[in-house]
């Protein structure tokens, strides 16, 4: 089932959905059970896998000599998909990367999908490849998540890239969702900017908007509101991540470009430690859900970057 219908179908209550990372090569995807199975009695419709783009690796070939190679530490998105669907009976969002793909990876990938019964994907243009300060465009692949929409829909009209238009059955078409930046895009040289190009997703053919975390709900409620006053009328899920270490404080705000309150600040360089720091991220995200629930969000989406148990706390007392 499509995202936009779970939505629809739960008639104005608040649906719970976790995004999940995949195992690094090597690790079986009962780690990744272990971190699902606790949240499976809050329901949730579906759970997001996300997509690692590739990254240099250095090999050492003695006499001083170092060899770079390509590789990516989190493969298996799709499999991972398809393992989440027949175990749990949830559908699943694989995440669709312009970095690290050719427009030709994106069809087979999209035609997997099909094959799998997966409906819904989520286009991202991805971030700048490790040691690089920008983002660079895949020669072959898409310069932004707008070209990756525009060939996600192109593909479920029937239209591949290079074969004439093929017959298209209505059910092909793809529920595409896209981020969206409460805070705007580091990259973005304003706010209204940022949403004149989240505006171009939607009418591109974007179905619904996944948010960045945050931690302040006014900048995700005024966020929510200029993107309708843009024109922008599509489902706006906030993103949540429960604070869990000191190093959160800094590692948060350097990686997602991300402020945080003063208030959790404080308190969280006051706690004794990092068990008390996870106390404190529950308490707050419990406070912050349920504002976001008087607010009438369609959907709560955990990120859960692999723990599973602050975010049964906070949906425990939610769900």
């Amino acid at each position: 089932m499509k995202i936009t219908e779970h939505i629809k179908n739960a008639n104005g209550k608040t649906l719970f959905s976790l995004e999940v990372v995949p195992p690094q090569k090597g690790i079986g995807i009962e780690d990744l059970y272990t971190n699902i199975d606790p949240l499976m009695e809050f329901k949730p419709p579906f759970i997001d896998v996300t997509t690692s783009r590739e990254e240099y690796i250095y090999l050492d070939k003695g006499n001083g000599l170092m060899e770079r190679r390509i590789t990516r530490m989190r493969p298996g998105t799709l499999g991972i998909c398809a393992a989440i669907q027949h175990k749990y009976n949830v559908d699943t969002v694989p995440h669709l990367l312009c970095g690290g793909f050719t427009k030709e990876e994106t069809e087979y990938l999209l035609v997997d999908c099909m094959y799998l019964g997966i409906e819904n994907v989520m286009a991202l243009r991805g971030d700048a490849m490790k040691g690089h300060q920008y983002f660079e465009p895949t020669q072959g692949g898409h310069p932004s998540a707008m070209d990756l929409v525009n060939q996600i829909n192109n593909l479920g009209r029937g239209k591949y890239l290079h074969n004439e238009e093929q017959a298209c059955d209505e059910l092909n078409k793809f529920c595409i969702g896209v981020a969206g930046y409460p805070e705007k895009h580091m990259e973005a040289p304003s706010m209204n900017y940022d949403l004149k190009w989240l505006k171009e997703k939607v009418d591109a053919g974007a179905d619904y908007i996944v948010t960045q975390m945050f931690f302040d709900n006014k900048k995700y409620i005024e966020f929510v509101q200029k993107a309708r006053e843009m024109g922008i009328t599509v489902p706006i899920i906030p993103g949540i991540k429960p604070i869990a270490t000191k190093r959160h404080l800094k590692l948060l705000p350097q990686v997602f470009k991300i402020d945080l309150p003063e208030d959790l600040i404080n308190e969280v360089e006051n706690a004794k430690n990092n068990e008390a720091v996870k106390q404190i991220g529950v308490e707050w995200s419990i406070a912050q859900c349920k504002e976001l629930l008087d607010f009438g969000v369609p959907v709560l989406h955990f990120y859960s970057m692999g723990k599973s148990d602050n975010i049964k706390k906070v949906a425990g007392e939610l769900f």
